[in-house]
């Protein structure tokens, strides 16, 4: 019955000298595996050098998310594809793993786009392109695809739809809209992830799209060390509370908390390709 999380942040916790405790309470909570997403230049080496310290149960990608995006995003995005080509130098094997395991977070954001018009309008053309530097990318690696995506739903689409990558290696994670732009993500063979909104009272809409996604298509994450589930709702969010949201999501599709975590496991490694 053990879990895997498809993403979470693990920089914080590595710089507040709390990650070997987060990563112990994650194994004796059921996860077996976690995804540790890379944002912006600094924090990819390390994402990469904690999966290397600990091959099997933490791996990596690596990606320029929107919110971190600015003038000079071009040389941020130069850096990333050299991460594929690493090979882990004279002492390769499962404890020199350096490759990640997808590209992303990327995509597009419009909720935290500066106030002023100006700014808005100049911040979110960069997060374009920058975007669309990064789809083509995925497109020529045939890596899969994370994407970020707040307030520009149908925007993100279009530019996957016209980016020439393949839908089946794309997922919207930390799902948060509703059943009918679920609908355009499975009619093109797209996923979606879900975090512990999932678990919120408020959050209706979406289980209404996880449940028309349907448990075979199913991934689960924490976002760590944002949006902990309910009953953590607004306290830090960890790996280890990934169970929350495991054992809402079974209760949601009407399914065994077994059950839920052997499927959404095995469709994280299949999606991810893990060994």
């Amino acid at each position: 019955m053990a879990l895997i999380d498809t993403h979470t942040h693990l920089d914080s916790f590595a710089r507040q000298g709390a990650l070997d405790a987060v990563l112990a309470r994650a194994g004796a909570a059921g996860v077996e595996a976690m995804i540790a997403i890379g944002t912006e230049p600094e924090d990819w080496p390390l994402h990469r050098d904690i999966a290397r310290a600990h091959p099997g149960f933490v791996h990596y990608t690596v990606g320029l998310h929107p919110c971190c995006v600015e003038a000079d995003w071009a040389r941020a995005v130069a850096q990333l594809e050299g991460f594929w080509a690493e090979d882990g130098g004279a002492e390769s094997g499962p404890a020199r793993v350096s490759r990640p395991v997808a590209l992303g977070e990327t995509g597009l954001d419009r909720f935290h786009l500066p106030k002023d018009a100006d700014g808005a309008a100049r911040a979110f053309a960069w997060q374009r392109e920058a975007f669309a530097a990064q789809l083509g990318l995925a497109a020529r690696l045939g890596c899969p695809l994370v994407i970020h995506s707040r307030e520009a739903f149908a925007e993100c689409v279009a530019m996957i739809d016209g980016s020439g990558v393949d839908w089946s290696k794309v997922v919207f994670h930390c799902f948060s809209e509703g059943a009918r732009e679920m609908a355009e993500l499975s009619r093109r063979g797209g996923r979606a992830s879900f975090t512990g909104i999932l678990t919120y009272k408020n959050a209706a809409g979406v289980r209404e799209a996880a449940a028309a996604q349907g448990l075979a298509r199913c991934m689960i994450e924490t976002d760590a060390p944002y949006l902990a589930p309910a009953p953590h709702r607004g306290k830090p969010n960890e790996p280890a509370l990934l169970r929350h949201t495991a054992a809402y999501a079974a209760e949601l599709f009407g399914v065994s908390y077994g059950e839920l975590a052997a499927t959404t496991t095995a469709n994280a490694r299949a999606f991810f390709g893990l060994i």
